[in-house]
């Protein structure tokens, strides 16, 4: 069921930017990065699985709070789905998050800030080791997120999104993609949304794999990581 209708329509009506072709559904391909996206999370879970337990428990330990963070984020089409991170800021960050908006740092309807006062001395670790991300790979065994597609973004940017911008919800949001392994917060928001549309024009099998490889190294160097 679509459950932001608002968005799916703006979707049908603006998807002027990207070809016919590059839109229209990849069974087979489509297939195999499910079975991908399962296999692999599956994987994960069960070998990362000591150092999530650690990391919870650590994040706990700070302020005696839940480790967890979950919040509304969009993908494919404009659904709506909880996505999980293990928590990097104080229990509160949302609610003083008005008051530091005038302070961002990247232009565009994403909030970035480099010395986020929000943000706890382990968040911080956690980011730019990108180990924050980690529950993320229950959303991918569930089907609500892909290893490889765009990042979701909040309802309220995508509120701000131009035509051409929303197109990036035409495919599923992922762990990865080309803004991810490509220096992040280094890289302006318009830059990032044309390297999502790319991603949806080349997107195959060889294309996530090149991706995942790429990513691995920049999770390694912390290349962009904030």
């Amino acid at each position: 069921m679509r459950v932001n209708v608002a968005v799916d329509d703006r979707l049908e009506g603006n998807r002027i930017f990207l070809d016919h072709l590059s839109v229209y559904p990849k069974p087979i391909y489509s297939f195999f990065k499910r079975a991908f996206d399962i296999i692999s999370s599956i994987v994960a879970l069960i070998l990362l699985f000591p150092l999530m337990m650690f990391i919870s428990l650590a994040v706990f330990l700070q302020d005696r709070h839940n480790p967890f963070f979950a919040q509304t984020r969009l993908t494919k089409d404009g659904r709506k789905f909880r996505m999980y991170k293990f928590r990097s800021m104080c229990v509160n960050a949302e609610d003083k998050l008005e008051d530091l908006k005038k302070l961002n740092e990247v232009d565009g309807p994403a909030f970035k800030m480099e010395n986020d006062p929000r943000v706890t001395r382990l968040g911080r670790f956690l980011r730019r080791t990108s180990l924050d991300e980690l529950p993320q790979l229950l959303n991918v065994l569930t089907g609500s997120m892909s290893v490889v597609g765009p990042r979701p973004p909040l309802p309220e940017e995508v509120d701000e999104y131009t035509p051409y911008q929303l197109q990036r919800l035409c495919v599923k949001g992922g762990l990865t993609c080309y803004w991810q392994c490509s220096g992040r917060s280094n890289v302006g928001f318009d830059e990032w949304m044309d390297m999502d549309i790319q991603y949806i024009k080349d997107r195959s099998a060889m294309t996530d794999v090149k991706i995942i490889i790429k990513t691995v190294g920049a999770v390694l160097e912390c290349n962009g990581a904030k």
